[in-house]
Protein backbone atom coordinates (compact mmCIF):
# COMPACT_ATOMS: atom_id res chain seq x y z
CA UNK A 1 0.00 0.00 0.00
CA UNK A 2 1.21 3.48 -0.92
CA UNK A 3 -0.12 6.77 0.41
CA UNK A 4 0.43 10.52 0.59
CA UNK A 5 -1.08 13.46 2.46
CA UNK A 6 -2.26 16.55 0.61
CA UNK A 7 -3.41 19.97 1.82
CA UNK A 8 -6.20 21.18 -0.49
CA UNK A 9 -5.36 24.54 -2.07
CA UNK A 10 -8.44 25.06 -4.28
CA UNK A 11 -10.54 28.00 -3.03
CA UNK A 12 -13.72 25.89 -3.16
CA UNK A 13 -12.17 22.71 -1.77
CA UNK A 14 -13.09 19.43 -3.46
CA UNK A 15 -16.33 20.48 -5.18
CA UNK A 16 -18.33 18.78 -7.95
CA UNK A 17 -16.10 19.41 -10.98
CA UNK A 18 -12.77 18.27 -9.51
CA UNK A 19 -14.47 15.45 -7.60
CA UNK A 20 -15.84 14.10 -10.89
CA UNK A 21 -12.44 14.36 -12.52
CA UNK A 22 -10.83 12.73 -9.48
CA UNK A 23 -13.22 9.76 -9.64
CA UNK A 24 -12.47 9.41 -13.35
CA UNK A 25 -8.71 9.47 -12.65
CA UNK A 26 -9.03 6.82 -9.91
CA UNK A 27 -10.99 4.52 -12.24
CA UNK A 28 -7.93 4.28 -14.52
CA UNK A 29 -6.21 2.03 -11.97
CA UNK A 30 -6.94 -1.53 -10.84
CA UNK A 31 -5.73 -0.69 -7.33
CA UNK A 32 -8.24 0.25 -4.64
CA UNK A 33 -7.88 4.02 -4.22
CA UNK A 34 -9.26 5.81 -1.16
CA UNK A 35 -9.42 9.29 0.35
CA UNK A 36 -9.47 9.87 4.12
CA UNK A 37 -10.42 13.05 6.00
CA UNK A 38 -10.67 13.18 9.80
CA UNK A 39 -10.68 9.38 10.07
CA UNK A 40 -13.46 8.90 7.49
CA UNK A 41 -12.40 6.90 4.42
CA UNK A 42 -14.22 6.76 1.07
CA UNK A 43 -13.45 5.14 -2.28
CA UNK A 44 -12.08 7.57 -4.85
CA UNK A 45 -14.09 5.96 -7.65
CA UNK A 46 -17.42 7.09 -6.15
CA UNK A 47 -18.21 10.75 -6.86
CA UNK A 48 -20.93 11.15 -4.23
CA UNK A 49 -18.74 9.55 -1.57
CA UNK A 50 -15.95 12.04 -2.32
CA UNK A 51 -18.45 14.90 -2.14
CA UNK A 52 -19.85 13.62 1.18
CA UNK A 53 -16.51 14.31 2.88
CA UNK A 54 -17.02 18.07 2.36
CA UNK A 55 -13.31 18.81 1.96
CA UNK A 56 -12.57 22.55 2.23
CA UNK A 57 -9.52 24.65 1.37
CA UNK A 58 -6.68 24.13 3.85
CA UNK A 59 -7.84 20.70 5.02
CA UNK A 60 -5.53 17.71 4.79
CA UNK A 61 -6.60 14.47 3.12
CA UNK A 62 -4.76 11.16 2.89
CA UNK A 63 -4.80 9.33 -0.43
CA UNK A 64 -4.07 5.60 -0.47
CA UNK A 65 -3.68 3.05 -3.25
CA UNK A 66 -3.48 -0.68 -2.65
CA UNK A 67 -3.07 -3.18 -5.47
CA UNK A 68 -1.08 -4.32 -8.46
CA UNK A 69 -0.55 -0.84 -9.93
CA UNK A 70 -0.37 1.13 -6.66
CA UNK A 71 2.87 2.90 -7.63
CA UNK A 72 1.36 4.21 -10.87
CA UNK A 73 -1.90 5.05 -9.10
CA UNK A 74 -0.18 7.11 -6.39
CA UNK A 75 1.95 8.97 -8.92
CA UNK A 76 -1.08 9.69 -11.13
CA UNK A 77 -3.25 10.80 -8.22
CA UNK A 78 -0.49 12.96 -6.74
CA UNK A 79 -0.05 14.69 -10.09
CA UNK A 80 -3.83 15.16 -10.33
CA UNK A 81 -4.04 16.77 -6.87
CA UNK A 82 -1.11 19.10 -7.56
CA UNK A 83 -2.57 20.19 -10.90
CA UNK A 84 -6.23 20.51 -9.89
CA UNK A 85 -6.63 20.89 -6.14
Amino acid sequence: MKEFDYVVKDELGIHARPAGLLAKEAKKYSSTCTITKNGVTKKLTQLMMIMSLGVKKGETVTIKADGADEDAAIEGLKAFFEANL
